[in-house]
This record gives structure tokens, C-alpha cells and sequence, in this order.
């Protein structure tokens, strides 16, 4: 089911309507499609290096709104929608591991969620159904989602078709590499101000 979905999302890159489609994915993703929209990012860009930082921004702004879906989802519909989506997932084992993150390191939780290989859209329903403040989650979102896109965007941009292979294979590792480096940062300037 996997390979088909992601054969599908692939089509729309050589498509008139793959730009619609990124934000499309983009905003589905945030909150209950399974394909990540790095794919169909990288897919845009190195068919056309020089808008690779356009389709950043256009799956940032797709995948904050998206975000926004799922806290409204976990928020008022946690019961009837939320559960669901989490239970699809096989993520209903993680839920009280994602409370103790959020009761622990609040947004945070949500930035390191938007940024790294973590399923994001538990986060986003989560994020509504322990009523995490709005205005931090979508600060935390935003931040974490763009420099998540842009990084993509960016090394497309610079390097174009030539880094593409390098993103598909090893985008998760450079994500969680990245994250430690600046988790690790800000536990070294707590520890020594």
C-alpha cells in the first residue's frame, strides 16, 4: 500500500498541478495521510532547481495548516477522529509517552516532532487533545516544519539534481543528527548559564 501511495504522490511531479499537489500532501500529511512530503518536495526541486525554495515555503505553509487540522481533530474530535487516525497508525502505545513529552518539554515536543522522521501528525492530534497553548504549537510548528523544508529546499537550490539521491537516502539521518546537535546545544547553554 506503501509503494502504490508513493508512486501516486510521485505522479503529481510531472504534472501541471504538482505545486497544488505539494501543498495538498503537505497539508494531509500534518494530520492523517501517511507519505511524507519530502518526496514530492525533492520530486519539484530538482526538476527545477531554482523554484526548489518556493516549494519550501509551499509545503511549510501546507504543512503548518495541516498541523492546525490535526489539533482541531484531537482537540474537538479526539473521541470519534483522533483515535482513529492514531489506531491506523499503530501509534495508540505511544500516546501516554507523548503526554509525558509534552507535560516534560511542551513545545519542544512538537519542534522536534516537525522536524525530525517522528510521526508529526500524532504530535498535531496530541497537541489538541492535551490542549497544548495554540499560539506555542504553532510557533513550534512553523519553526521546525520550514527548517525541516527549507534544508531540503536549500541543498536543492545549491547543489540541484546531484544531492537528490544523497536527500532520499539519508534525510532521516541528517534530521536526527541535526536535532541531537541542537538538543545537545541547548542542554550545554542550560547547563553553563
Amino acid at each position: 500500500m506503501f509503494k502504490r501511495g508513493y508512486r501516486w504522490v510521485m505522479h503529481w511531479a510531472s504534472t501541471p498541478y504538482g505545486t497544488w499537489a505539494l501543498f495538498i500532501l503537505a497539508f494531509c500529511e500534518s494530520s492523517f495521510f501517511p507519505i511524507p512530503p519530502d518526496v514530492l518536495l525533492i520530486a519539484l526541486g530538482v526538476a527545477a532547481p531554482a523554484r526548489s525554495l518556493k516549494y519550501a515555503l509551499i509545503c511549510s505553509i501546507g504543512s503548518i495548516l495541516g498541523g492546525c487540522l490535526g489539533y482541531v481533530i484531537g482537540w474537538r474530535f479526539m473521541v470519534g477522529i483522533g483515535n482513529k487516525i492514531v489506531e491506523f497508525y499503530g501509534l495508540s502505545h505511544q500516546f501516554d509517552t507523548i503526554r509525558n513529552l509534552y507535560s516534560t518539554y511542551d513545545a519542544w515536543a512538537v519542534a522536534i516532532a516537525g522536524f525530525t522522521p517522528l510521526p508529526y501528525k500524532l504530535f498535531t492530534i496530541t497537541a489538541g487533545a492535551f490542549e497544548i497553548n495554540f499560539i506555542v504549537f504553532v510557533l513550534a510548528s512553523a519553526v521546525s516544519r520550514s527548517a525541516r523544508f527549507f534544508i531540503v529546499g536549500g541543498l536543492i537550490y545549491r547543489f540541484g539534481p546531484y544531492i537528490a539521491g544523497f536527500l532520499e537516502k539519508y534525510l532521516n539521518l541528517i534530521t536526527i543528527i541535526f536535532t541531537v546537535l541542537l538538543v545537545g546545544g541547548f542542554v550545554l547553554i542550560k547547563l553553563f548559564l
